[in-house]
């Protein structure tokens, strides 16, 4: 017997029945024939396949579903957010495609849609994201290999902004000020700057983690999962002591619940333009510590031990150019010139 089709209520439905399996019968939830019929034939090859001690090949939208089982309770909320957002807006025509039937061809054209409405740093996060979910079915043997061949576009570094030292203490009023009803943000974003802590980091931050008398404080949920101690500086050692407790989330909603994502995006967006800079976000007040660093002489090697690297070039990428001291070189080295030039004459 092979798959019928049938309507019920302007839906297409199927039926089959593959010995010695019961018959199956579901809706395609289509109204196009020609698109149902292409569901009811996947769906009929998938059940003789694994009548016959096969394993069917699945989608794209099948392996993300699965993707979601398996893997989403054990990945962290960013990397969870990137895939939901790919699986309900990013697939394009790749969803009800076999995996194995995804070439170069087809990425390609799909990424060209999405380079339609979005710049070239997203077009390589879509692909990533595409990479990630086929390369697990390849680490479930499902696939030999990925069956395309698409490189990374280049793209344009931009430059990143620094939260200048002559505003920090105004910049941090000015938070506190927009976020009056919340004071969990202004915790939050010191959190981020005086200790390098990532957004999602300062969100689980707890209070037991903290060690007063050594004066450090060590994150306890992390991208890395590792566990190191952060010496604390004074001026945040003396900002959060009045307010310390024996345990519970250092920063909170007033209703003493988690922030979520992007819990303090409108409050730094107010005390940037309060004190007319752009360009400052969560996770630029990490680099901003990690340049500030770098400026007063700590290692590079330091820096990375700091923020939690795994590899020193990704801390790299933090540092920022001290153009004062470049200034400062380019006058000594102008004055050498001269210098030499007046011997010369003489």
């Amino acid at each position: 017997m092979t798959v019928s089709l049938f309507k019920i209520g302007g839906i297409w439905h199927y039926r089959f029945q593959v010995a010695p399996n019961p018959r199956v019968q579901r809706s395609t939830k289509l109204r196009s024939k020609a698109a149902a019929l292409q569901v009811a034939d996947r769906a009929y090859s998938n059940a003789v396949e694994r009548a016959n001690g096969g394993e069917p090949m699945p989608t794209l939208s099948e392996v993300i579903v699965e993707w979601f089982e398996l893997r989403a309770p054990i990945s962290s909320a960013a990397h969870i957010r990137s895939v939901d957002v790919f699986k309900r807006l990013h697939t394009y025509d790749l969803g009800g495609r076999l995996i194995s039937d995804i070439d170069t061809e087809a990425v390609e054209r799909a990424r060209a849609q999405h380079l339609a409405t979005h710049n070239f740093a997203s077009a390589n996060h879509w692909l990533r994201v595409l990479k990630l979910l086929v390369n697990w079915a390849v680490k479930r043997r499902i696939l030999a290999r990925l069956p395309w061949d698409v490189a990374m576009l280049k793209v344009q570094k931009r430059p990143r902004a620094i939260l200048p030292m002559s505003v920090v203490m105004n910049w941090f009023e000015q938070v506190d000020r927009a976020s009056s009803r919340a004071a969990g943000v202004g915790i939050a974003v010191r959190l981020m700057l005086w200790l390098g802590l990532r957004e999602s980091e300062a969100i689980t931050a707890r209070w037991e983690w903290f060690d007063w008398e050594r004066r450090t404080y060590t994150p306890g949920i992390t991208k890395g999962r590792e566990a190191d101690a952060l010496r604390l500086p004074r001026r945040l050692a003396e900002y959060l002591e009045p307010m310390h407790q024996i345990d519970g989330l250092v920063a909170c909603q007033p209703d003493g619940q988690a922030f979520g994502p992007g819990f303090c995006r409108l409050a730094i967006m107010a005390a940037n333009a309060a004190c007319a800079i752009k360009g400052i976000t969560p996770h630029r007040l990490r680099g901003t510590i990690a340049t500030m660093m770098s400026e007063e002489g700590v290692p590079v090697q330091d820096v990375q031990r700091y923020l939690r690297h795994k590899d020193v070039r990704t801390t790299m990428a933090y540092l920022e150019i001290n153009m004062d001291r470049v200034t400062q070189a380019q006058d000594r080295i102008t004055g050498k010139i001269e210098n030499h030039g007046e011997k010369m004459a003489k």
